[in-house]
């Protein structure tokens, strides 16, 4: 037993139980002759995931595609239990939360849909359940998200200053408060008017650190399997270069914490997945905020995990747009995809599961045939060309010393490669790139994806050598 004198905290480890419940867990106390008994029921034991991040992650399960089934859909799930932080800020990191809306529950429809953007959590709810369907244990959902944020208010004082961010921790000058969109009509039917939500892409506190000292911190005492985050888009136009770094940078703090926090329960390079960015509306096309946060999204290397961002899985969403959707494009409905994503990602790198394609094609070998005015595209797995149009891919041609960004129509393409015709560039071609647009193609029906498993290859962006030119 660990006991902190000043704080009158103590904490007791159990050995680590195999899955499974209800069990009773009871302590006691005797002062003198005075016996004190705490008792709490129906306790399971398995894998506590937690889920973070903006208003893509705090979508509810009532705003989604299907939404009434998904409500439904809890019978066979009791043993996934849910548990959503309260929207809480502070200037000082928390040893405890101050306040929660949902304490650890079973799945309801009232509680997995109480709300537009308040509890539960679609995303969350969904990857659990997609889990708890292949291992067949209980699992724990913790949702701690605010939409409109930064990821600056989820990061410690430590991880800002390691990447050199300006500490502007003040409130923003002129950004609107902007509340999340409620549904103020009381019929639940879908005839029911929706006001239109705000195109900001800032509506949450600003103030640097803040959530991670109250709904991030306070949590690192619970011994978590990992974590899923979903969140970028308020850092499109906000200290979008330093992305690169603030990312890997969380996610390594977020480790140390709730190692050290969980007395060394929680795996110090536990696994961390997180959805790629997906895309929304804009009528400037040329604003290259969304393809360059999905890039730093990945630490600039286009994949995970990598170098800079070891035991990661990365779900992406380009290709699950939604022009219609109520809550405005930004918020994409369906969320079932994202989720079985993410959890092809878990299977592979939180359980280890061999053999399970769980991200799109990349590009392994780029060649430059320019004698034929071609380049040829070697990919890592086996491909299928869903969409041939002329503006996926795109080259960088120079001339001189004047470069712009060319579309470069596919020629042609076999099991592993593509091939991309040159002819528009007249000039030197020093670099192609792929789905580099905020709203790279309509509903998966992006151009390339995985043969079998149809998941979508990222997109990416590479520097093209001359060697022997």
């Amino acid at each position: 037993m660990h006991s902190d004198e000043p704080s009158n905290t103590w904490m007791v480890v159990l050995d680590p139980m195999k899955p499974g419940g209800p069990f009773e867990v009871m302590a006691q106390q005797t002062l003198g002759t005075m016996n004190f008994t705490l008792r709490v029921h129906d306790v399971l034991f398995g894998d506590v995931w937690l889920c973070s991040g903006q208003s893509n992650m705090q979508m509810t399960v009532s705003q989604i595609f299907n939404a009434s089934k998904e409500l439904s859909d809890t019978a066979a799930y009791q043993s996934v239990r849910i548990f959503s932080v309260s929207l809480i800020q502070s200037e000082e990191e928390l040893d405890d939360l101050t306040e929660v809306d949902l304490s650890w529950s079973k799945p309801t429809a009232g509680n997995l849909g109480h709300g537009n953007f308040t509890y539960m959590s679609a995303v969350c709810w969904l990857f659990g359940r997609y889990l708890y369907d292949t291992l067949q244990y209980p699992i724990g959902l913790v949702s701690s998200s605010w939409g409109g944020t930064y990821i600056e208010v989820w990061s410690s004082r430590r991880t800002l200053k390691a990447c050199g961010v300006p500490n502007t921790r003040d409130e923003r000058v002129g950004q609107p408060e902007i509340k999340p969109m409620r549904n103020e009509c009381n019929s639940e039917e879908s005839s029911c008017p929706f006001r239109v939500v705000p195109s900001v892409r800032v509506t949450g506190p600003t103030r640097h650190s803040v959530l991670w000292n109250a709904m991030i911190h306070p949590l690192q005492n619970m011994t978590l399997k990992g974590v899923v985050w979903y969140q970028g888009e308020s850092n499109a136009d906000y200290n979008r270069d330093l992305y690169t770094c603030m990312f890997p940078e969380l996610i390594e703090d977020w480790r140390q914490t709730f190692h050290y926090g969980s007395q060394g329960q929680t795996d110090r390079f536990f696994p961390f997945g997180f959805v790629q960015l997906s895309s929304y509306m804009l009528k400037n096309s040329s604003d290259y905020g969304f393809p360059e946060i999905r890039w730093h999204q990945t630490a600039d290397f286009g994949h995970v995990p990598n170098p800079k961002m070891p035991n990661t899985f990365m779900a992406v969403a380009i290709d699950l747009c939604d022009r219609d959707s109520p809550f405005g494009s930004i918020h994409p409905r369906d969320k079932q995809t994202v989720a079985y994503r993410l959890h092809l990602g878990a299977r592979a790198v939180a359980y280890g599961e061999k053999n399970l394609t769980f991200q799109g094609p990349l590009p392994k070998k780029i060649e430059l045939l320019a004698s034929n005015g071609l380049l040829n595209l070697t990919y890592d797995q086996e491909i299928q060309v869903q969409m041939q149009d002329n503006k996926t891919f795109e080259i960088s041609c120079c001339s001189d010393r004047h470069c712009k960004w060319l579309p470069a129509p596919v020629n042609t393409f076999s099991t592993q490669t593509l091939i991309l015709d040159l002819n528009a560039c007249l000039g030197t071609v020093v670099a192609v790139r792929y789905a580099w647009t905020t709203w790279p193609c309509e509903y998966k029906q992006c151009a390339v994806y995985h043969t079998s498993s149809m998941l979508p290859a990222p997109p990416f962006i590479a520097q093209i050598s001359h060697r022997g030119i």
